[in-house]
């Protein structure tokens, strides 16, 4: 019997999947460069070509509100159920909601 794999990236293939135009290309500098402020809101949206500062899969999607920074990372609250979650997320997944 083969071992199910646990790793931090298992059953993501189908989420963490770039569109055929997508592939390759790096993120848009406007997204990179944006500099956040503490109390603004972000949506996490997980970009798989990038691994450095990646969230896990489970929060991709989820808005979080920005609490500090930390090197490059930014410091994001986010709400998992009723539980109030810190991810240190670099800003090539995260994108400022409206």
């Amino acid at each position: 019997m083969v071992k199910p794999p646990k790793g931090y990236r298992h059953r993501t293939r189908k989420l963490l999947r770039k569109n055929i135009r997508e592939r390759g290309a790096i993120p848009p500098l406007s997204r990179i460069l944006y500099e956040y402020k503490p109390g603004d809101r972000v949506h996490i949206v997980i970009n798989p070509s990038i691994v450095k500062g990646m969230p896990h899969r489970r929060y991709h999607g989820k808005t979080g509100v920005v609490v500090g920074k930390r090197g490059r990372a930014y410091i994001v609250k986010v709400y998992l159920g009723d539980k109030e979650k810190t991810l240190f997320i670099r800003p090539e997944h995260m994108i400022p909601a409206k």
